[in-house]
């Protein structure tokens, strides 16, 4: 399998995320029907926006880290970071998807100014740079693990890894302060 995905890494960066974006717009327009999952009690539901704040600190904290590790040369800590971060990208996902998916996107509560001027294109930069990381996270993850590490040296991983980590970082940043909007703030 390793050696199959190993020369397909473009063709499986696109086919992953057109799934994963088919699934997130989907999810977000309500094409995925609400009875297809079990409900959580209110109370669980509730809670996912302050989990996933928690997991996107968590996520902020494990890129940064990861981005100063491999600056330092430790690969293997830069991996198992970057992993990390990957992880709790995932868990963030699949808990805001089911969210939306149960309940909509959450309105925002505040005056309309704030609403049109602030947390609009917040929210529009931070949803830009998620979409535009799919794939960039997909290609360098896949690199990464379809290769020995002295082989990366020789792939664009470091390039794409650099602009992917720096617009994934901005958009947990960006998406923290949509959550603070949200539920701190109104």
């Amino acid at each position: 399998m390793e050696l199959r995905a190993r020369n397909h890494v473009p063709a499986l960066t696109a086919l992953l995320t057109l799934a994963s974006l088919a699934l997130v717009f989907g999810a977000a327009l309500g094409a995925i029907p609400q009875g297809a999952f079990p409900r959580a009690s209110d109370a669980v539901l509730d809670a996912i926006p302050h989990v996933n704040a928690a997991l996107s600190t968590a996520a902020i904290v494990t890129i940064a880290a990861g981005w100063l590790s491999i600056r330092r040369g430790e690969v293997r800590r830069h991996r198992r970071l970057m992993l990390a971060s990957l992880g709790l990208f995932v868990a963030f996902l699949v808990l805001y998807l089911y969210k939306v998916i149960l309940e909509g996107p959450a309105g925002f509560p505040g005056p309309e100014a704030v609403y049109a001027y602030l947390y609009l294109p917040t929210l529009a930069i931070h949803i830009l740079l998620a979409v535009v990381c799919i794939p960039l996270l997909y290609y360098v993850v896949l690199l990464a693990l379809t290769r020995p590490v002295a082989e990366l040296y020789d792939t664009r991983h470091r390039a794409v890894g650099r602009i992917a980590a720096s617009l994934w970082l901005i958009s947990f940043v960006l998406g923290n302060a949509v959550y603070v909007l949200l539920y701190a703030v109104y």
